[in-house]
């Protein structure tokens, strides 16, 4: 890992993998963080970093609710959100630092349709921060898709895509020498296939489900 004593001396986001009980595989990636009055000269690096957001199936947005500035904070992100084109995405809140405010203990928060909307945790005391891992199931869980799959021989650059999302279950080449194949993503990761497998071999994916 690179450290210096500079304001962002690397804007590379960091990765990591996350198992959850009847979702799979996730994938974290730790973005930098907001600043207010950035500098000028970083300002495109720093949106850059961010475009990814464009890609994932849910944001985490963490807020220091010892913050006065709280509000505002979230706003100037919704702001930078906006104008990636991210501001569409879903987002789970994470309130932080409870436990600077005694009054507060930890729980998640749902909206009228049973959906986990707030986590409320201290990183610090570590008191909450399993309710994420319950959040996030209960929010991706709904989101995914397992199908069975025939992929002839000549799309070979499909299998390898369904690899790299990490999305294969199980696999079997049959007599006819096509590949039978058990996936499991999120329904995010399926229409944005769908769509590349339209613009690359001019077929729809659909027509390779069993």
């Amino acid at each position: 890992m690179y450290a210096a004593d500079q304001l962002f001396a690397t804007l590379d986001p960091t990765l990591r993998k996350l198992e959850l009980a009847d979702v799979g595989t996730v994938i974290l990636a730790d973005t930098v963080g907001f600043i207010r009055h950035l500098p000028h000269d970083l300002v495109a690096a720093f949106k850059a970093t961010l475009q990814e957001t464009q890609e994932a199936d849910l944001l985490l947005h963490v807020v220091d609710i010892n913050d006065e500035r709280q509000q505002d904070n979230m706003l100037q992100v919704q702001d930078v959100l906006t104008e990636i084109g991210a501001d569409e995405v879903p987002q789970l809140i994470i309130c932080n630092k409870i436990d600077h405010l005694p009054e507060l203990t930890p729980r998640i928060d749902y909206d009228e349709q049973g959906k986990p909307m707030r986590v409320w945790l201290s990183a610090q005391t570590g008191a909450g921060v399993e309710l994420v891992q319950q959040a996030l199931v209960q929010r991706l869980r709904p989101a995914m898709v397992n199908l069975s799959l025939r992929i002839p021989p000549s799309m070979g650059k499909l299998r390898g895509k369904l690899y790299a999302l990490n999305s294969v279950t199980a696999e079997q080449p049959s007599e006819d020498g096509q590949m039978a194949m058990q996936v499991r993503m999120s329904q995010v990761d399926w229409q944005r296939l769908c769509k590349q497998v339209s613009e690359e071999y001019g077929d729809s994916l659909q027509a390779f489900v069993q």
